[in-house]
């Protein structure tokens, strides 16, 4: 279902990465600011997952206002000796809502398995905090026709039995998008929404029929309406173009008004 009578109420996220500082503050206001005033009509809801140095000073000055703060990341285990991993509980108590688990430069950078993204997202949900899972292929896989397969095998072993479309969102990111300025089709996109949809449901039925599903991977001021009216795509996971207030804006400017 696209953007005209969209059943889902979408959300557009902002993943800032290994971005950022104290100063940064301002990009974050200016967007509560945004959705105060000009975008006080907004049919979304919004996010911010700022590094985790940054998140409690950003929590605090943002004051529980529209704008949702995230996690990037999240340890399994409650508490112990991890040095420098940060517990789901931390997150809440620094003022995050949701926690991201599973991006592909995790899966990428160190290695991580479905299981062990499923690990995290029961994390997040023992700790009270929304997950949001990423899932999706590589350039070499998508070349071999290998999208689905992937896709689908990343869903069923990265979720949690718990899920709902409460707890859970999931984001589709091809990994030969993110970062790159390349783009898959519309009607690409379509199929595999299509396909991760197929999946929630025949895991979590009517939950799984409500569960939000982003899509990631190079979204941008002049490429988000066309992505966003997609059937089945229930808003933005945001790399870059999220940490300048102006870009994600124009972003957010999607759901203005509908």
């Amino acid at each position: 279902m696209g953007i005209a009578g969209r059943k889902i109420r979408p959300l557009v996220a902002g993943n800032w990465k290994m971005n950022g500082d104290k100063a940064s503050l301002a990009e974050a206001e200016a967007v509560r600011d945004a959705l105060l005033g000009p975008f006080a009509s907004l049919a979304a809801d919004v996010m911010i997952a700022p590094p985790v140095t940054l998140l409690a000073g950003f929590a605090a000055a943002l004051g529980g206002g529209p704008v949702l703060l995230a996690g990037q990341d999240c340890h399994p285990r409650p508490c112990g000796a991890h040095t420098g991993d940060i517990a789901a509980e931390m997150l809440k108590e620094s003022g995050a809502s949701a926690v991201i688990v599973g991006h592909s430069e995790r899966r990428a950078d160190h290695g991580e398995t479905n299981a062990e993204v499923r690990a995290k997202a029961e994390a997040a949900h023992r700790a009270g905090i929304g997950a949001i899972v990423c899932i999706g292929e590589t350039k070499d896989e998508r070349i071999a026709g290998l999208t689905l397969d992937v896709v689908r095998r990343q869903l069923k072993e990265s979720m949690p039995e718990i899920s709902t479309a409460a707890n859970t969102v999931l984001a589709y990111e091809p990994v030969w998008a993110i970062g790159t300025g390349l783009t898959p089709t519309a009607e690409d996109v379509k199929d595999v929404h299509a396909a991760i949809r197929d999946v929630l449901v025949d895991l979590f039925g009517m939950e799984g029929d409500k569960m939000r599903i982003l899509y990631g991977g190079s979204v941008k001021p002049d490429n988000a309406a066309v992505l966003m009216a997609v059937e089945n795509v229930d808003g933005a996971l945001v790399g870059g173009a999220s940490l300048k207030a102006s870009d994600f804006l124009a972003i957010v400017r999607t759901y203005v008004g509908e």
